[in-house]
């Protein structure tokens, strides 16, 4: 299936979720936040959202400076 993460697409298995995304992306560890059609999927629900075709995902990490 195709979805759209920050505007470009990407295909994954039919049944994948947010955290297999996060895999995929190899943002495993890292501090982001997950934009799933507008509304924001907390860390803790990342294994257990599954996504659907044409789902669009904004991903972004947090950068901490000063």
């Amino acid at each position: 299936m195709n979805v759209i993460v920050n505007g470009d697409e990407k295909t994954l298995e039919v049944g994948a979720t947010v955290a297999d995304l996060i895999h995929v992306l190899a943002l495993e560890g890292k501090r982001i936040a997950v934009e799933l059609n507008m509304e924001i999927v907390p860390r803790s629900e990342h294994a257990s959202t599954v996504l659907k075709q044409g789902d669009n995902l904004e991903v972004v990490h947090a950068i901490g400076g000063g």
